[in-house]
Formats: C-alpha cells, sequence, structure tokens
C-alpha cells in the first residue's frame, strides 16, 4: 500500500521548516501557521539555516531579510512569497526552487509583449514561487519572457542569440519547468533547407579559430566606428596570408566562411576585438590601421633673453603700473593692472566674484600676489622687480624724464610755442589725473596719440571704479 506523506514533509519524514516576515498582519499569519501545520510542516520563531522564508514582496522588511540572511553559502534557506504555501497546497506538491543558481534568484524581465495584466500577475507569482526574480530590466535579466505569436519575440531571438548567458522564452516555458521540475532552456535550432549557404563554413568553427579572426581584424581595423569589418577585402587578404607558416590555420575556411563567422557574431566578437585592441595598442614604430604610427616630433626648446615686449603686446598683455601725483608731490600707492582684463569685455564686480566660490577661493589664493600694491617707501613685490642693471637704467631713465617733464610742463605754461605733441601728451597727462612722465613712456612705446588718449582714460575709469566699490 502507497502512503502519501504530507508535501511539507523530506524524504526522511521530518517536518520542513519556515520564518514567516513579523509584520505581516497577524489573521494572515495565524492562517498560515495553521497550513504549514496541515501538511506537516513546521512554523519557526527564528530563520532557519534549512527551509522557507516567507515574506511579503515589496516592503522594506522584506528587503531587510534577504539583505540579512540570503547567503550563498545558505542555499537551502529559500526566500518566498507568504502566498508559496496556498500554492502548494493547490498544487498538491512542494513547489522546487529551480529558479535558483549559486544560492541566488535567477533575474528575469516580463516583455510588454505580455499585455495582459492578470497573465503578467499569474507569472511573476509563478516564478517568484519558483525561487526567481521577475522585477529585473531587459539588460540585468538573464530571461527574457515575451508572447511568442507576437513579430517582436523573433526580433527578441535574433538580438539576444549571440550574447552569452542571455535568453529568451516563451511565457509558457515557466510552466512547462515548474511541471518538470527543472530549469531546461529552450535550444536554438540553425535552419538550412536545401543545403549549405554561399558564405557558411564547411569545417565547424573552434574557439581558436575565433581568437585568430579576433587578432587580425583588431589589427587592421582596431575600432568598428571605422567601418570595414563586414567588407569582403579584409577576409580576401587574411586568406592571402596562407603561404605564411604563421598564418596555417587561414586554410581551415574560406574567405567568405570567415566573414560569415564575423557578421553572424558581431555583437560577441565586436566585445572581444575591443579587449584585445586595449591591451595590444600600436606603439610608434608600428603599423597600424592607417600605415605607420609616427612619433611626435621633438620641439627643440629656446632659451632667448627676456627683452621688452613689442608695443601692440603691451596694449594687451603686459602688467602696467599706474601712479598719480597730489598736491603736495607725495607719493600715491601704486596699484598693478592685467591690460587683458580691460580688454576682455565688462569688467566683473567684486560682489559678483565673491558669490562664487571658485572665485572666491582663487581671490584668497591667487589675488594676493598678483594685485600687491607698494605702500609709501616699502620695497615692491616680487613682480616689481628689476634686475640690477635694468634697475640702474630704468633709475638713470626717470631722472632723465624728470627733468623733463619740469621743463617741459614750465615750457607750456610759460611758452605757447611749445611742441604740439608735448602740449597733447600734458593734456591727457592733466586730465586723467597721471604723471607727464608715465603718459610719455606709454606713447614712447606704441607712437599713436589717440591709443595714449584711450589708454589713460580707461585706467582713470577703472580707478574711479574701484575707489566707488
Amino acid at each position: 500500500m502507497h502512503i502519501i506523506m504530507p508535501i511539507f514533509q523530506d524524504a526522511n519524514g521530518l517536518a520542513i521548516k519556515f520564518f514567516i516576515q513579523k509584520d505581516i498582519a497577524q489573521e494572515i499569519q495565524a492562517e498560515l501557521c495553521e497550513v504549514v501545520a496541515s501538511l506537516g510542516g513546521r512554523v519557526e520563531a527564528k530563520v532557519p539555516r534549512q527551509g522557507y522564508v516567507l515574506v511579503q514582496p515589496g516592503t522594506a522588511e522584506e528587503e531587510r531579510l534577504r539583505l540579512c540572511w540570503m547567503a550563498q553559502d545558505r542555499p537551502q534557506r529559500h526566500f518566498v512569497p507568504y502566498t508559496y504555501v496556498e500554492a502548494c497546497k493547490i498544487a498538491g506538491m512542494q513547489l522546487k526552487q529551480i529558479f535558483v543558481e549559486n544560492g541566488l534568484p535567477v533575474k528575469m524581465h516580463i516583455h510588454p509583449s505580455i499585455a495582459n495584466i492578470n497573465a503578467r500577475t499569474t507569472l511573476s507569482q509563478r516564478i517568484m514561487h519558483s525561487g526567481g526574480d521577475p522585477t529585473s530590466s531587459p539588460q540585468s535579466a538573464k530571461i527574457i519572457l515575451a508572447d511568442p505569436n507576437t513579430e517582436v519575440f523573433q526580433h527578441l531571438v535574433k538580438t539576444y542569440q549571440g550574447i552569452p548567458d542571455k535568453h529568451v522564452e516563451s511565457y509558457l516555458w515557466v510552466k512547462k519547468c515548474v511541471e518538470k521540475g527543472s530549469l531546461v532552456y529552450t535550444p536554438l535550432i540553425y535552419k538550412n533547407p536545401g543545403g549549405r549557404r554561399p558564405g557558411e563554413e564547411r569545417t565547424p568553427f573552434t574557439e581558436d579559430d575565433e581568437q585568430r579572426l579576433c587578432e587580425w581584424i583588431a589589427a587592421k581595423i582596431p575600432y568598428k566606428q571605422t567601418g570595414g569589418r563586414t567588407g569582403n577585402r579584409l577576409y580576401q587578404q587574411l586568406c592571402e596570408m596562407i603561404a605564411d607558416p604563421e598564418y596555417a590555420w587561414v586554410s581551415r575556411h574560406t574567405w567568405q566562411s570567415w566573414r560569415e563567422r564575423y557578421k553572424k557574431n558581431a555583437v560577441r566578437l565586436d566585445t572581444m576585438i575591443a579587449q584585445i585592441v586595449d591591451q595590444k595598442k600600436p606603439v610608434p614604430g608600428e603599423q597600424g590601421q592607417y600605415g605607420y604610427v609616427r612619433q611626435d616630433e621633438e620641439k627643440n626648446k629656446r632659451h632667448r633673453k627676456k627683452r621688452a615686449k613689442p608695443a601692440e603686446q603691451n596694449l594687451h598683455k603686459q602688467e602696467m603700473i599706474i601712479g598719480g601725483i597730489n598736491g603736495n608731490g607725495a607719493e600715491v600707492p601704486v596699484i598693478v593692472f592685467d591690460a587683458s582684463a580691460v580688454d576682455s569685455g565688462p569688467s566683473t564686480s567684486r560682489a559678483l566674484v565673491r558669490s562664487s566660490p571658485a572665485e572666491e577661493e582663487l581671490e584668497d589664493g591667487e589675488d594676493s600676489e598678483e594685485w600687491a600694491v607698494r605702500i609709501g617707501n616699502e620695497p615692491p613685490p616680487n613682480w616689481g622687480k628689476r634686475p640690477a642693471s635694468e634697475e640702474s637704467e630704468a633709475r638713470n631713465s626717470r631722472k632723465r624724464m624728470k627733468s623733463d617733464d619740469a621743463d617741459s610742463i614750465q615750457g607750456v605754461l610759460l611758452d605757447p610755442g611749445v611742441h604740439l605733441i608735448d602740449r597733447t601728451l600734458q593734456e591727457i597727462a592733466t586730465e586723467y589725473r597721471f604723471t607727464l612722465e608715465e603718459v610719455k613712456e606709454f606713447y614712447d612705446q606704441c607712437g599713436e596719440m589717440e591709443r595714449t588718449k584711450a589708454r589713460f582714460q580707461k585706467m582713470r575709469q577703472i580707478l574711479s571704479s574701484i575707489g566707488e566699490s
């Protein structure tokens, strides 16, 4: 007489252990305890090493339980929805956890081609009752479930058939696996009516064949975006190498077969080619896709003496020192400006600069050196120092120019026949409150009166705006 054992007992007649998520409603927990006991199982107060953890999917407590207790070293501990108990009772058997690999749920994606809401819900529960995860994205899922009666199904099969460990299955496949109690993927069958097609191989391709093919393509066309990987010439050139002993393997297939092998497995082989290219990039002197890689010419470094910049560069890049003379001849603090900032566009106020953290940092770090000033008789900042020879020459020059300035000013006041250029320079110095020495020095550099006037007019505007801020 055949004795029917309770479905929640193992082969030795021992009760299978269950643990129920604590925040599930009390009436549901009570019902679960009753059904589990009636089917031969036992509900434990602690998480069992072997058995089932009944959870409520989509809750924070379920996520916490999985994080705490799901581990690869406990492959016999399964996490299932609490509806698993009722599903086993209806099926009349303990549903096996077939959609589990290495102690973790197999990730699945239910494609939108399965449009019926009830069908999607039933399919999702059936997957979870057998240990799988039906909530994965198409990219992360190992199995994509779709409706085989739609056009998109064949498109999905062709799209993913070359990607390892990726499968496209019918939604009916899940039920078949559950009934068989094992996970078996649908094999891909290549139909070839009418014999071998042109370009198809007579000799099966091996992994070594594919590796060598990828190395050949990586050497000739390392980057797919340049094109040419499906062209005839690339594979004809490969077969022309057959006379070389190192390329004896080429004779295993025709150039059409080599080309067809790449075309059919482009997605997978492109990945292998990219890895080869990344490991072995052409170095200077080697031959790449478009000829030999040429090393950049080494530029000779020329050491030249420092000299005064041309007048045009001084107008835009040189830092000009602007000063003034008050009524009794006392020195005024010297302020430095970068001329390029004047010509680059509207000036930026300090309030706006301080509103930006990056600019605030720049002001604290670099500004203190770049905009340093000399006050009174203090030594000038580093940027304002000159070599000893230049300093001596400059001192003599200033003495001569001061003498000239005094004579020129006095001549303008006393002699109406003073030279027109000197009189205009004096007018610029007086109008914009700069020394005649500074105005003449700038005029001597550029030689243009209008530019000189515009220059000191701009500088006076800048000084006035700084005083106002």
